[in-house]
């Protein structure tokens, strides 16, 4: 019997980060929804942009999440990436402690799960899998 768990299970740490990297794209779609509820009649095109760019890179993250969920080494990628931002985001908001924090702690926790060994040889074993 061995230590090393089946490429069908999904390891805790990055079930923990699934569900962070979906509730970030539930958020981003939210915002998408709220810029389209408060268009502005002078800056239309503008509002259309930023809620089609939050909307698309939202469900980006929720499809990731489902790719981390079931251990697809293409979602570490998007993950990854995102996480970096928002630690840059939460530098850039620094002046606000609570949301610089969140941000942070949230970037942080999702970097942690994804990197953690189980997750790495749970999300390597899917790619060498594949044909």
């Amino acid at each position: 019997m061995s230590d090393t768990p089946s490429p069908s299970v999904t390891p805790p740490p990055l079930t923990v980060a699934a569900s962070l990297v979906a509730l970030q794209g539930l958020g981003l779609v939210g915002v998408a929804i709220v810029q389209v509820a408060e268009l502005d009649d002078d800056r239309r095109a503008l509002g259309l942009s930023n809620a089609g760019f939050y909307g698309a890179y939202g469900v980006l993250l929720l499809v990731a999440a489902w790719g981390l969920w079931r251990c697809s080494g293409w979602s570490r990628g998007p993950a990854l990436l995102t996480q970096l931002i928002w630690l840059g985001l939460a530098w850039t908001v620094r002046e606000h402690v609570v949301a610089a924090v969140a941000l942070a702690v949230l970037a942080l926790v999702v970097l942690a799960g994804i990197l953690h060994p189980d997750s790495i040889e749970s999300l390597n074993s899917e790619d060498q899998a594949s044909p």
